[in-house]
Order: C-alpha cells, then sequence, then structure tokens
C-alpha cells in the first residue's frame, strides 16, 4: 500500500537544471576552463561536492574544492535572482493532492538544505512535506542509495510502501540501487537523461496522480492489477502462475488456427511472462491482459492492447483469444468493449486497430459490432487482413508516451512473439 512520495527538487519540483549547469559554466570560466554541456549533463541528480571533485580530477584542477563550491553558490543565487524560480508545471497541485490522500511526502535532493527550505518555501509547498532531506548529509550521493534509504528511515516507512519521483539517470539509479519504485520523469531541461533503470516513466506531471503512483508501487510489488470489471468478467494483468493456464488454453487446435504455437517448453514461456511483466505493465502502463470469469476466477483467454508496426504505421492494436470451452458466450464483445473503453478514457487513445485475417468470418462480425471500421486490407504476419479502425478523431495521430521515453528500449511487446489474430465467435 502506497505510504509516501519522494520527490528529487532539482528538474522535479524546480525547473532549475539549465541554471545549476550554467552556474557550474560560469564557475569554472572564472579559472579559464570551458566546460560544454554535454560533458555536464553527466552530474545532473548528483551533489555540487562530487561534480566538482570530478571536474578536478578531469581538468587536474589545482583550485580548492570549498572555494569552488563557495563561488558556485553565489553565482547560482545570481542567476536565480537574474532568471527567477519556475516551477515544473503540475507539480504543485500533485504535492497538494497526495497530501490531502493523506501520503507522507518528502524531498531527497542533492541539493544543500537552505536551497531545498527556499525552493519549498517559495512555491508555498513547504507545509506539504514530512522532511526535507539534502544529499549532503549522507556519506556517498546519487547514484548511490543512501539519501533515499536515509529518507525511508526519517519518514518510518519501508522500501514496499514508498515511490521515488526523479528526472536524471543518477537519481533513477539510487532509486533501483535501493530497491525502491521509481517513477522517471521526462524533463527536457535535465538534458538527454537515460532513465532506464526507472520503474515507470512520464513526460507530464499532470499525468500523475495517487491512482497511477499506487499502481506502479503494486507493479512494482508484483501484485496483478485490476484493469475493468464487466458483468461477467475480471481483466487484470497476468502473473507468472497464470502462464500454465494461458499454455494449456493455447493447446486447443481452433484456438491455434490463426495464431503460431507457444514455445515446446512451458519453462521458457514462463520467462517470457516475466520479462513481460517487467518491460510491458510496468513501463506502458497497457499490454495483453488475464481474462478471469467472475464467480469462478477461472483465466478464460487474454485481451488488450500493444505497440504495433502495421503496414509501416506505428498503431495500438486490440487483440484478444478466448478458451475453445466459453466461445459463443458473448465475452469476445464483453472483454474488447471493456478495453477500448479503458484505452479511450483512462489512456487517452484516439485510434486503435485490429488487424484480423480475411478467413477469421467471426472475428470479422465481433469487430463489426465494437463499432469498428474497416479501412483497408494488408498483408500482416503471413496473413492477408483485413484492418479494421476504432478511432475517437482519425485526424488526430495517437501518440503514446512510450513512444517519447526511449527509442532504444523495445521490449518484446507481444510476450510470446505470437500473432494475435482474433478468432472468437459473434455474440
Amino acid at each position: 500500500m502506497l505510504k509516501a512520495v519522494i520527490f528529487d527538487m532539482d528538474g522535479v519540483i524546480i525547473d532549475s537544471e539549465p541554471l545549476h549547469l550554467l552556474s557550474t559554466q560560469r564557475t569554472l570560466s572564472a579559472y579559464n576552463v570551458d566546460l560544454p554541456m554535454d560533458y555536464l549533463y553527466q552530474f545532473v541528480g548528483s551533489t555540487t561536492a562530487n561534480m566538482f571533485e570530478t571536474i578536478r580530477s578531469d581538468y587536474q584542477l589545482s583550485v580548492d574544492l570549498n572555494e569552488l563550491i563557495e563561488l558556485d553558490s553565489k553565482n547560482c543565487k545570481a542567476i536565480y535572482e537574474e532568471k527567477g524560480m519556475i516551477p515544473v508545471d503540475g507539480i504543485q497541485e500533485l504535492i497538494k493532492s497526495l497530501y490531502n490522500q493523506g501520503i507522507k511526502l518528502a524531498v531527497a535532493s542533492s541539493s544543500p538544505l537552505k536551497r531545498i527550505e527556499a525552493v519549498t518555501k517559495k512555491f508555498g509547498i513547504q507545509k506539504y512535506f514530512t522532511k526535507l532531506i539534502s544529499g549532503t548529509t549522507v556519506a556517498n550521493p546519487k547514484p548511490a542509495p543512501d539519501i533515499f534509504l536515509e529518507t525511508l528511515k526519517q519518514l518510518g516507512v519501508n522500501k514496499k510502501e514508498a515511490v521515488i519521483i526523479e528526472d536524471s539517470k543518477n537519481g533513477t539509479l539510487a532509486a533501483k540501487a535501493a530497491d525502491i519504485a521509481c517513477i522517471g520523469f521526462i524533463n527536457p531541461s535535465s538534458g538527454n537523461q537515460d532513465l532506464y533503470a526507472a520503474t515507470a516513466a512520464t513526460d507530464s506531471l499532470r499525468a500523475l496522480n495517487y491512482k497511477y503512483i499506487s499502481d506502479i508501487l503494486n507493479r512494482a510489488n508484483k501484485i496483478p492489477l485490476t484493469i475493468k470489471e464487466t458483468k461477467r468478467l475480471i481483466i487484470r494483468e497476468l502473473s507468472v502462475d497464470d502462464v500454465p493456464k494461458l499454455y494449456q488454453i493455447y493447446q486447443n487446435k481452433e484456438v491455434q488456427q490463426y495464431i503460431e504455437k507457444l514455445d515446446e517448453y512451458l519453462e521458457i514461456e514462463i520467462e517470457k511472462q516475466k520479462a513481460y511483466i517487467k518491460n510491458v505493465y510496468s513501463f506502458y502502463g497497457y499490454g495483453l491482459w488475464g481474462v478471469f470469469e467472475k464467480g469462478t476466477n477461472t483465466l478464460i483467454g487474454r485481451c488488450g492492447i500493444q505497440n504495433q508496426t502495421i503496414d509501416k504505421r506505428p498503431e495500438i492494436e486490440l487483440s484478444y483469444l478466448l478458451d475453445r470451452e466459453h466461445w459463443g458466450c458473448g465475452y469476445a464483445i464483453e472483454c474488447c468493449k471493456a478495453v477500448l473503453d479503458y484505452a479511450t478514457n483512462e489512456l487517452n487513445m484516439n485510434r486503435i486497430v485490429a488487424a484480423i485475417a480475411k478467413e477469421n468470418v467471426r472475428s470479422i462480425n465481433v469487430a463489426k459490432k465494437l463499432g469498428m471500421k474497416m479501412e483497408k486490407e494488408i498483408f500482416y504476419h503471413g496473413f492477408p487482413c483485413y484492418l479494421y479502425v476504432f478511432s475517437l478523431d482519425d485526424t488526430k495521430k495517437n501518440i503514446s508516451i512510450a513512444e517519447k521515453v526511449k527509442k532504444t528500449i523495445k521490449p518484446d511487446t507481444s510476450v510470446y512473439g505470437k500473432r494475435y489474430h482474433k478468432k472468437e465467435e459473434e455474440k
């Protein structure tokens, strides 16, 4: 259960990283050292002392460390007075909202305590924080976990009850080292930060709320999330324990007609599902979920949405598959309607497609009953298919946060690398 949220300050609460880097450049220019921004971005999230220690070593400077820190502090103060303090969009509202939910809040920043106090006071948010912790008070700076472990101790919560919000590579690495769930905030002002160590990522703090953060924590604690409930079904994230039953469903010849078989060895499929939970559910916030029958809590199939490239275009694809014993019950339409509702209302997706083999008449009928329209004929995964589209606004492009995070991160969103062509009968 979520009990605490820990905020980094620079780049999360205040949009200050460019100002700090400018201050560092001014400080070093006094000693005839010209530092490029690309070099300085590596220090985002670290302490001033650690940064100048590294710079002294890299540039063989004989100047005293305390002298550098003092001059930088003066430069930083002057720049703040010149440029002003600007809060990150949405941060004040998020802090107030979490506080009103009874969540303990803390700042764990590499900045000196006086600066943390000045910023939180300036923005009128200091009263919402239980603790303000400076990285200058712990033995090792980020990416070491020291500051976060100390913050947990002072808050009186354990690592399974807290989430960190960070904007830097050093910060996300520190969170990972502390084994605490972390949301990576993609702030362009912080430079091209590699947030791969984060549990999840967002490019807008306005997208965060109590439920979203709680969901991130539950996923990190390996608790499957319930996505939607219908009159007869529960749609929730799959766990590793669900794989044997799913494996059994796939063995039916009729179910296999429009998909590839699973791996011959169940152990391999279990490992693939572990990777899927980590790389897809946690990172994207959506994927292919389990469909469970209410009352019996029996897994009867899977249904969901996933990122795919279809006909050379990035798409969000709706996919489902049900146990043969549960065909003819109207479950296909019921679970797909729930997923479409979730995708459009909770994830703000405007366009969702389904690639259906031309011979798959039953799935074509399901698509039509869902209100999907046939857009064109395509060749997809070895099948001649129809591309059916559910669109709130065909003039808008559906851009997910996942596409903005790291184009180099390409987890296998199809889990088993299979073709999830729809194979269900009409309602």
